[in-house]
């Protein structure tokens, strides 16, 4: 074997994506090199290896620990082909993840929970908690990584949030009972057989540029996919993106592109029922990018419907994108249609909304495809929020090889629902609605270092792009670009005026990126 020390590279793009070819079989690397370390029992089980269960990033992450602290060597091709293996062999369903398949799509986001605030804080305070309930162990393999932990970081006891209590005591009590009751190893799901070969409708959208439909033409490719996405955004704008995909395990579909000048991720999941669900993104701004549902074949289903929602009086064209839309087009009462176009995957419909439409959201169908609340009626928005209500932007650039991060934001019209109160469960919501955008300090210290005046700019469509990095001599004691600060969106709504309002961190650079943050 080629011997050759291999670095990670901060990006979530599996190796496997850039390898040039995948070695023989990731069962021998397991056998003649982790083997070398991690011995087989008599039933032929690895210890540690045969111990956890994890996804593609993670895997990816465990073996770089290996090359970085143990100092393995493998080839690219070979560290591609153990981590596909260990993957398909020793991976997670995808209904083990649920619930935290934001940090493997780099969805943006200030801060995760754990399953209570003792989880939350003992985890979460040096990574996300995504990443722990992100993985499988047996009961004696868990408590070997909270010994992990504090070998490899000694000074974890003192840190924030570990300095009031007993926190070894706590990780070997509550901590570690947990662990082993939530994530219990368990058997690996089996590989995924499915020949994901043909022609996908894709739908989505995309913040700060609004949403799309298309194709997404998926060919066989040896041990992995080509792929060509066509989308067409809803001001008419056309972009394509190429590349290659891999499906690893029961059901983790990673593509590495390229589209609209940038590289980019594609990290969906395979449902049961045979759809794909995730995000697309910049590999190097993951802020930037769009949710995508995509499916195929003739089963009714439709994937979605742009816009997702109309004024009481109006008229406007709205178009339905799935799969097997046959028959005739149903929407919510008070609305009239007239179809432009139709086949089985695109419904183009012009819909007038009666001036006394109830308003609120209904199902939309097309024959035996149907999507429940697909299409909001309203009059007059009661308010607006800001989503996410809590992020960050990363300064960059500046001379620097680290890109800055910016902020994505889109502002939501609701009605206020059958109580008549702002921010209760029956708030109705309408939809993305265009605002004007502008920020503004957040507190007193933000005013008194000028943060608003430093920190970066926000553009018309509520994407919020950082100053750069480095020293800025105008700052007090020289200072850099971050800061705190409120995004505000203002929406005009007839004679009406409406605010909604976010926090946005706008900090340092990540210098450090791992897979799973």
């Amino acid at each position: 074997m080629k011997r050759l020390t291999v670095t990670l590279v901060s990006s979530t793009a599996l190796t496997i994506l850039a390898a040039p070819a995948l070695a023989a079989d990731g069962a021998d690397i397991v056998q003649d090199v982790c083997g070398a370390c991690h011995q087989p029992d008599a039933n032929g089980d690895y210890s540690r290896i045969d111990a956890a269960r994890r996804t593609p990033e993670g895997w990816e992450m465990n073996i770089e620990r290996m090359v970085r602290n143990y100092g393995v060597h493998l080839s690219d091709q070979d560290r591609a082909t153990v981590i596909r293996y260990l993957a398909d062999t020793r991976g997670l369903s995808i209904e083990e993840t649920e619930g935290y398949r934001y940090i493997l799509e780099r969805e943006p986001f200030a801060q995760d929970q754990g399953p209570d605030q003792l989880m939350t804080d003992t985890c979460g305070r040096c990574h996300s908690y995504a990443r722990v309930a992100l993985q499988r162990h047996s009961a004696e393999d868990w408590e070997k990584l909270l010994h992990f932990h504090l070998g490899q970081f000694p000074a974890l006891e003192y840190q924030a949030l570990a300095r009031d209590r007993d926190w070894w005591v706590v990780a070997q009590g509550d901590v570690l009972t947990t662990l082993t009751q939530r994530y219990v190893m368990g058997e690996a799901p089996e590989k995924s057989d499915a020949d994901l070969s043909g022609t996908w409708q894709i739908a989505g959208r995309q913040p700060g540029r609004g949403d799309y439909h298309g194709t997404m033409t998926v060919t066989s490719d040896g041990d992995a996919y080509a792929v060509t996405a066509d989308l067409i955004f809803a001001d008419g704008a056309a972009e394509q993106q190429t590349g290659r995909a891999i499906l690893y395990g029961a059901g983790e579909w990673r593509a590495s592109l390229t589209g609209g000048g940038a590289e980019l991720r594609q990290v969906m999941a395979l449902r049961a029922d045979g759809t794909l669900e995730g995000r697309w993104f910049h590999t190097d701004q993951s802020t930037l990018g769009g949710r995508i549902m995509a499916a195929r074949g003739d089963d009714p289903r439709i994937l979605s419907v742009s816009p997702d929602h109309i004024r009481n009086g109006e008229t406007t064209e709205i178009r339905i994108i799935g799969t097997g839309l046959t028959g005739a087009p149903a929407l919510p009462d008070g609305l009239t249609a007239e179809v432009v176009s139709q086949d089985t995957t695109a419904v183009v419909l012009r819909v007038t909304a009666d001036a006394e439409a109830p308003a609120g959201r209904g199902p939309v169908s097309v024959g035996d495809a149907a999507l429940e609340n697909g299409l909001a009626v309203f009059g007059a928005l009661d308010h607006i929020t800001v989503e996410p209500p809590l992020t960050y932007s990363r300064i960059g650039d500046g001379g620097g090889p680290i890109a800055a991060q910016p902020a994505v934001f889109d502002a939501i019209g609701w009605l206020n629902g059958p109580d008549g109160q702002p921010g209760t469960e029956d708030d109705i919501r309408v939809g993305t609605v265009h605002a004007d955008w502008r920020t503004e300090n957040f507190d007193e210290a933000a005013a008194e270092m000028k943060d608003a005046q430093f920190t970066g700019t926000i553009g018309p469509t509520g994407i919020f792009s950082p100053a750069a990095a480095g020293p800025n001599p105008e700052r007090p004691m020289r200072t850099n670009n971050a800061g705190n600060l409120s995004v505000i969106a203002t929406v005009t709504d007839g004679n009406t005026t409406l605010e909604g309002k976010a926090h946005l961190y706008a900090t340092v650079q990540r210098f450090v990126d791992p897979p799973i943050r």
